[in-house]
């Protein structure tokens, strides 16, 4: 019998172009612009300006290709790609600036400017005549991406403020990149020392300024390259620009957390995380109805609190509580034993789901938590178990925290400097509020065993 042919189902995405260096460690560079255009979806597309030998350690040398050879390469892609938006990287010398500049002119697309002039290491990666140059480029930029010491070099301003952020100097920074002929310019903070990053983002019509936590790790190589590839993704695809800034910090942000912990040095900027992350959500969600089915079958009425159980899992690199699922109504007693309301699906949290991502800030591996019923009975059995317990008290409260779950959950996990790893957490009620405990696990499989442990200390 003869094997049919398939038929072809042909995906179109935007294509991007990256114009950059090659980063031989595979952290930065054209190697973390084409993950990440493909992360965002997009078609990765690239001229290489140089070849670096590097890794996780620093830059040992450099070369520049030839100008032909990187015309040769723009030709080659603006003569055949429907190219939807351009980002440029490490373009090292003079000549290179002024070649890409002459490019840039005839572009009829967005046209993202990141102006690496040193690494997050200290390397150089751009001659200092070559800084005069790129006055011309950026009068062509539909956006420009400096850190604050490339925002000092090319405007004068120094944004670190006596050495932290100063949001006048950054606002003013991109004010005078504006002037250069810039559409926008968006002044990072990562490299400014702090709690918080403050990024600021100027535009003709608005100023617009977001602080957001500092993820404390030196892994940050390649997170200027990821940040502007993903803003010219996005802008491919046709969104807005404040609206393409927003998700790409985001998207960076999770990157940066998430790293990869290879090499000898800080280690690599995560450009799949996001990715990654997206593809977890069905697993998570079987592996939550998997704890439910055991639940249901092994009817722990026993443990089930009146305002019901809920069993949570996280994705991988969960930032938010609808990257949770959980099940929606909770699970509740019923004349014969115990039963979910409703089925399991993302977002059905709140209490357990919060108290799970504010513990994941300091015990990221933790994606799996049950809250179960406490009285006199369960405090008996869970002092039979050799587990780790902590407890919180809602008394302690401050007026001005954020939410009881997110405060729980940071005076439980972020107490714990001597490296305890809490099993169960208690939670005594308090007036109108039922005692609870919560236990947290790695896996479904071990928070599935340590509710059996818990119900089989019971006697039930």
């Amino acid at each position: 019998m003869n094997t049919p042919t398939r038929t072809p189902a042909p995906v179109e995405k935007p294509v991007v172009l990256t114009i950059a260096g090659s980063d031989s460690g595979g952290g930065a560079g054209i190697q973390a612009d084409l993950k990440t255009i493909e992360a965002m979806g997009g078609f990765g597309t690239s001229a290489v300006t140089a070849v670096t030998a590097q890794n996780t350690l620093g830059v040992d040398s450099s070369h520049v290709l030839p100008i032909e050879e990187l015309e040769a390469q723009l030709d080659a892609i603006l003569t055949d790609f429907d190219v939807r938006a351009v980002k440029t990287g490490m373009l090292a010398t003079t000549e290179v600036v002024e070649t890409v500049t002459d490019y840039a002119a005839d572009f009829d697309r967005p046209l993202i400017v990141d102006p690496v002039m040193v690494a997050a290491r200290g390397d150089r990666l751009l001659s200092e005549d070559a800084e005069a140059a790129y006055e011309a480029l950026i009068a062509e930029a539909t956006l420009v991406t400096p850190n604050a010491d490339e925002a000092d070099v090319l405007t004068g301003v120094d944004v670190r403020g006596g050495g932290h952020a100063d949001e006048a100097g950054a606002r003013l920074a991109g004010q005078r990149l504006l002037t250069m002929g810039a559409d926008a310019a968006l002044v990072k903070g990562g490299h400014i020392p702090g709690d918080e990053v403050l990024d600021v983002l100027v535009t003709p019509d608005d100023i617009e300024t977001a602080r957001h936590p500092r993820v404390e790790t030196d892994a940050t190589h390649g997170s200027g390259c990821a940040l502007s590839a993903a803003i010219a993704t996005r802008l491919a695809h046709g969104e807005p620009l404040v609206d393409a800034v927003g998700r790409s910090v985001a998207f960076m942000e999770r990157a940066v957390r998430y790293h990869h912990d290879v090499g000898e040095g800080p280690g690599a900027v995560h450009h799949l995380a996001a990715l990654r992350n997206e593809a977890a959500k069905n697993p998570t969600a079987e592996a939550v109805e998997d704890v439910v089915r055991w639940v249901v079958e092994q009817n722990v009425r026993a443990l089930v609190p009146e305002v019901g159980m809920n069993v949570v899992g996280a994705t991988p690199y969960a930032e938010e509580t609808t990257e949770t699922a959980a099940v929606e109504g909770r699970i509740t007693k019923t004349m014969s034993g115990v039963q979910p309301n409703r089925g399991v699906r993302f977002g059905a949290s709140s209490h357990v789901a919060r108290f799970l991502i504010e513990a994941r800030e300091f015990q990221p591996d933790l994606r799996f938590a049950v809250n179960c019923r406490f009285d006199d009975d369960v405090e008996a059995a869970l002092d039979s178990l050799d587990w780790t317990v902590a407890e919180y008290d809602r008394d302690d409260e401050p007026a001005d925290a954020e939410g009881t779950m997110n405060w729980a959950a940071r005076a439980v996990f972020g107490d714990a400097a001597d490296g305890s790893r809490p099993v169960a957490v208690l939670d005594r009620g308090s007036v109108g509020k039922e005692a609870i405990v919560k236990l947290v696990a790695e896996s479904s499989e071990t928070l599935a065993e340590r509710a059996r442990e818990l119900h089989g200390a019971l006697g039930t």
